[in-house]
């Protein structure tokens, strides 16, 4: 999850939301992303969508069911969808999203009757990750 705030940092840093994530496989990180919407000006460009897609290329398969997401904030439903269709085994979120979060603030996508259910383990970091929310639109509204 630490490298995950560092990827968000950096993001927030480049005036975008700073939400970041990596995907894991056996401890060891596998693919990074971080969100890239504003400069990319491409709707996709999720943090989770980008480190899913990185996995997906490095390992040289569209199953991840070895891997963990981690992710510093709670997965939206297109984000949520790909975790469903790429199998990952895992996801670990910090901070919730009261406005779209699809893993259980306003709907848990992984309760619904999909082909595979993800673990998920959410709040770690939780203080730390909100905090990084928290100040950028803090600082976006002045």
């Amino acid at each position: 999850m630490r490298e995950a705030i560092r990827l968000a940092r950096e993001a927030g840093a480049e005036g975008e939301v700073p939400v970041g994530a990596v995907v894991a496989r056996g401890g060891e990180v596998i693919a990074r992303g971080r969100n890239r919407r504003e400069n990319g000006k491409n709707a996709l460009c999720h943090a989770e969508m980008e480190a899913i897609d990185g996995a997906c290329r490095a390992l040289g398969g569209w199953r991840l069911w070895q891997c963990e997401l981690f992710v510093t904030l709670e997965p939206c439903p297109m984000c949520a969808g790909a975790i469903i269709n790429s199998r990952l085994r895992r996801v670990v979120f910090g901070a919730r999203d009261p406005k779209a979060g699809s893993c259980g603030s306003v709907v848990n996508l992984f309760e619904l009757p999909y082909n595979h259910k993800p673990e998920l383990t959410e709040g770690v970091l939780r203080e730390e990750c909100s905090a990084l929310l928290s100040d950028f639109f803090r600082r976006l509204r002045k």
